[in-house]
This record gives C-alpha cells, structure tokens and sequence, in this order.
C-alpha cells in the first residue's frame, strides 16, 4: 500500500520499459484509434465555445433527432470540465480541511452548507459575474454553466477524500513515519492511493450528479435573463415545455449511450487500476475487468512513449520539500496551541458576526419578520422531507450496496445501471407524476417529495459499494475461518466496515436532497404547474422572479437548518468513524 521512496531514481529504474519492444502492435492501433478520437472531439466541442451570445438566439434549440449528438458533446465536455476542476478542489481543500485542524473547523462547515445551496441559488449570483468577465461572449454563459455543474459535483469527492484521510489505517501510519517521509511524499505515496478507490466511486457519483441537474445548468432563466446553451439539458427542457414524448425518449436514450461509453473508456478501466490501491494482506480472488485497460497494459508503443512521463511523475512525487525529522509535535506546543486556538476562535467568531449582519442589513431593507417566518416554516417541511427519505433510502440501499460490493464481478455490471439511474433528471419524470397526481387528486406536498430523492439516493449506494469493495480480503477471510454469520456479521464485521463511507454517503445525500428540492418540489408539464410546500419550491419562485433578497433569505434558511442537523447529527457520527472505526 506504502510505496517506500528510493535514494535515487533515475530513468532505468524502469527495466520493465526497457524491455518494451519499440514496434507498435494492434494494441497500439486501437489505442491510438481511441485517443485520437477522443482529442478530435474535444478539439471540436470546445471550439463551438468561443462564439457570440447573439449566435445562440439565431439559433434557438432544435427539437431534431440530428441535433442529439453535438447537444450531447457539449453536456459531455460541461461535465468532464465540471470533474476535473471537482479533483482539483478536493485535492486541495479537502486536503488542507483533513490536515489543519483549525482550517477544518471552517472548510468542513462551509462544505456542509455550500452542498444544500441550490444550483439555482449559485446561477443566481454567477451568471451576472461570468457574464460581464466575458461580455457578449458565449463563453461566459459556457463558464456559468460548467461552474453550476461543478457545484453539483464537487462535495460528495470532496467528503469522501476528507473521510479517507482522516481514517488512514495506524500501522500505514507509522511506516511512513518510520521512514521519515515528508508532508508531500506521504501524500503521493500513502494518502492519495488510500482514497482513490473510495474517490473514483465518488467521482462516477458526481459525473450522475452533474445530469441530475443539467437542466437547470444549461437552460438558465435568472429574472430577466434567459440562455439555452446548446445540450441535452437545454433540449430537455424545451421537450417538455412542449409535451414532446418522443423528443424526451431520444435525449435519455442519448444519456444512456453517453452514460455506458464513458463509464467503459474512462471509468471501468480507472477502477481496474486502482485495484493495487486496496488494503489488504490477501489478494482478492474476484477481479475488476475492463477491456481498454487490458489493451493499454498490452500496447508497445504507448509504453515506450509515456516512460519519460512516468519517471517525471516519480521524481515529483518523490520531491522533500520538508523533513518529517523538522515537523512540530503538536504535543511540545501545548501553550501555543491554547493561545492560537482562542485567537482563532475569536477571528471566526468576528468573522461570522460581521457577515450575519451585513446579510441582515441587506435582507431588512425589503423583507419583514413575517418573510422569515414563511421561509423558516418552508424550511420545516423540506427538512421533515429530508430526514424521511434518507431513512428510507439507507435502509433499502445499505444491504443491497454491500451485496454489491462484496462481489466485484456483479459490481461492474449494475455499476453503469445505478450510474444511468443516478445520473436520471428528475425533469424527465414530471409528465408522468405531474399527470398522475392531477388524474389521481393526491396530495402534491406528499408525492412530489420523492423526486427530492430520485438522484441523491444513490450517494448512499455508491458509498456503501465502495466501502464492501474496499474491505479488506483477509479480514473477509478471518471471517470466514471462524464462521461468523447472521446478525453478528452485520454487526460486528460488516455494518462497522463500510460505516464511515456510509457517513460520507449518507451526508452528501442529505445535501444533495436540499439541493434537489428545488427542482423537485416545483413540477411543470407544460401549462399545468404543481408545487409542494417548501423551501425548494420557495426559492425557485423567487429565483424565477429574479428577487434576489428572497434567494437569499432562502439559502440563509437552508443554510441553518443543514448546519443545524449535520452538528447533532452527522458531525458526530463522522467523529465516532474517524475514532472508534477504522482498520487500525
């Protein structure tokens, strides 16, 4: 799991790429075919950026079948841009939350609340922004666009890369202690590789994440402005103000195909790597199998070539920046300690106070006590919403993700199912239930409400398969020799194994349930609109009617009742994983 550093590495520390005949072979044929592809298509989507605003209202969004694939570029590079700007977050931010203690006590609750706000609550205050740093520009509205994406991507990786760094096991510990690595050699070599499979899964997640809400992302209506960026969102959304059946089963169709080619190009493949990454004593008999994997391992030419750029990787990763020899023992510092935590306190605490003022300075000029009141009632029932679906969801996804889990060969084949369900907008299910309910007569407040679970339910799934596949294969074994079964094994083996992934599933779903009520609990087909009493509903109104002061005061809402509920909640229950579970 530790890759120990070497004195020196130099280019023939590699004999195995010595060994690489030079002469490409078929593998290399399709594994050009396959990256030259990829370059052509990127190359052309990102060039249908750079034009004008006024090119897109000359040419509105077509409702033509032949229109399908370039929509479906574009949404492609939204999301993949949206992902890789998401890793650099996390490996960053969620790095320094895990490694700075009073960093934590800010980023971990900033996280907590920015992953409830609406992706209609940042469009809100980000389109205007990206709009003037780019004026007639659609690449403004394209960055407005990737932005909201990444919003909805980025806190269930993050979560998950602060989960794994904070429950590394002791014994890995001290064996980079024992070999004096430094903050950056642990990092490439212990850290990175002891999240990575609990991430890919949480990436594959969010990549769901990022359809789930790609019709608010790319057909923008803020107040008075209103862009239909060229995707499949945008399409969505114009076939369902149209009551266009047809039109709405080519774009899932058009999802799915897109959802099963990156998840056997890019993601199967990823997850066939990172096998080497687990934790554990005993090889696991069952393998992740991917094909394109397989023919990268089998190429030669593509061997030879990325050799000097494995050996760069090395060498940087193997860079001591700092000496684990001159690190302060936070336990010599005791007194330092005390007085720098009180001034901490005291800057966050001023800090808090200031900006609760300035929003209620700016709130108060327009808005009354009884604005509040119907905000925080709102705010009541979307959390009464929450707390009932996720109970729901954890107690069908948690036994059927550890089923999953525990056998990779039946992993590999619902993993693009669960991806296409997870990556499944709610949009596309408004005729049906928004028909039902009108036809039926039921209650809009109870059976709207499990759209708000429709996308967010499967963070929960993703992170119990991931914590099953990551479970050691001795432990399974020790298991096994003394033949515990039944009740015991959930309690005392497996329920404690995949705990601290369900935390990190579990609390992103519940943030990602306050974001969805915004599309959730506001249902339209085209002229019959219904909506459900709630915060969601309440914030899309005001969004929609470009009032910017009841935004806020919604998000403000929102903020404290998902503060409120992780700290007597979910804040505790990631302490009690980070202390009492985890394989030591």
């Amino acid at each position: 799991m530790v890759f120990l550093p070497h004195n020196s590495i130099e280019p023939r520390a590699n004999p195995a790429f010595s060994r690489v005949p030079i002469l490409p072979n078929i593998y290399d044929l399709v594994a050009f075919t396959l990256l030259g592809g990829a370059i052509a298509l990127v190359v052309h989507g990102t060039s249908d950026m750079s034009g004008s605003l006024a090119l897109l209202e000359k040419q509105p969004i077509s409702l033509g079948i032949g229109h399908l694939p370039e929509y479906a570029l574009r949404t492609t590079l939204r999301m993949f841009a949206g992902i890789l700007i998401s890793l650099v977050f996390t490996f960053v931010v969620a790095t320094f939350a895990a490694k700075n203690r009073r960093a934590g006590q800010i980023i971990v609750p900033a996280m907590d609340i920015l992953q409830s706000v609406p992706v209609l609550g940042f469009l809100t205050f980000t389109v205007t922004f990206f709009l003037r740093l780019f004026p007639g520009q659609e690449i403004g509205a394209e960055c407005a666009s990737i932005f909201a994406i990444f919003t909805s991507q980025v806190w269930n990786m993050a979560f998950s890369f602060y989960q794994s760094l904070t429950s590394i096991p002791t014994d890995l510990d001290e064996v980079c202690r024992s070999f004096k690595l430094s903050a950056w050699q642990r990092f490439w070599r212990l850290e990175a590789p002891f999240a990575a499979p609990g991430l890919i899964w949480n990436t594959m997640m969010s990549m769901s994440g990022g359809w789930f809400f790609v019709v608010a992302s790319e057909a923008i209506t803020v107040g008075n402005t209103d862009i239909r960026l060229p995707g499949i969102g945008s399409y969505l959304a114009l076939a369902i103000d149209e009551k266009n059946f047809s039109a709405i089963a080519a774009a899932v169709l058009a999802m799915v195909v897109i959802i099963l080619l990156y998840n056997q190009l890019l993601f199967r493949p990823i997850l066939a790597w990172a096998e080497k990454f687990k934790v554990e004593q005993s090889a696991s008999k069952e393998k992740v199998n991917s094909w394109v994997y397989d023919i990268i391992r089998h190429t030669r030419l593509i061997k030879r070539l990325s050799a000097p750029f494995l050996w760069i990787g090395q060498q940087l990763m193997m860079i001591r920046f700092s000496s684990a020899e001159n690190q302060v023992n936070p336990a010599n510092s005791d007194t330092h300690s005390k007085i720098g935590d009180y001034v901490w306190g005291f800057c966050v605490l001023s800090a808090i106070l200031w900006g609760g003022w300035v929003t209620f300075d700016y709130l108060r000029q327009a808005l009354s006590w009884q604005d509040v009141w119907i905000s925080f009632s709102c705010g009541l029932m979307t959390l009464l919403r929450v707390a009932v679906l996720i109970l729901l969801a954890s107690l069908l996804w948690v036994p059927v993700g550890i089923w999953i889990g525990l056998r990779p060969s039946l992993a590999q084949h619902i993993q693009p199912i669960a991806q296409f369900l997870a990556a499944f907008p709610a949009n596309v299910l408004f005729p049906f239930v928004v028909i039902a309910i009108v036809v039926t007569g039921a209650n809009p407040n109870i059976w709207l409400s499990p759209l708000m679970i429709l996308g967010t339910q499967w963070y929960i799934l993703f992170n119990v398969i991931a914590g099953a596949a990551s479970f050691p294969t001795d432990l399974k074994e020790a298991v096994a020799v003394y033949q515990i079964r039944s009740w015991t094994w959930w309690r005392r083996v497996m329920l404690p194994g995949i705990f601290p992934y369900y935390i990190t599933g579990a609390l992103t779903a519940t943030g990602g349930s306050w974001n969805a009520s915004i599309v959730a609990e506001v249902a339209s087909w085209g002229n019959t609109q219904l909506e459900a009493y709630g915060l969601g509903a309440y914030i899309a109104n005001a969004t929609t009617a470009g009032d910017v002061r009841r935004v806020v005061l919604g998000i403000v809402v929102m903020a404290f009742f998902v503060t409120f509920f992780n700290r007597i909640l979910w804040r505790p229950l990631y302490a009690f994983a980070e202390r009492r579970i985890r394989f030591n």
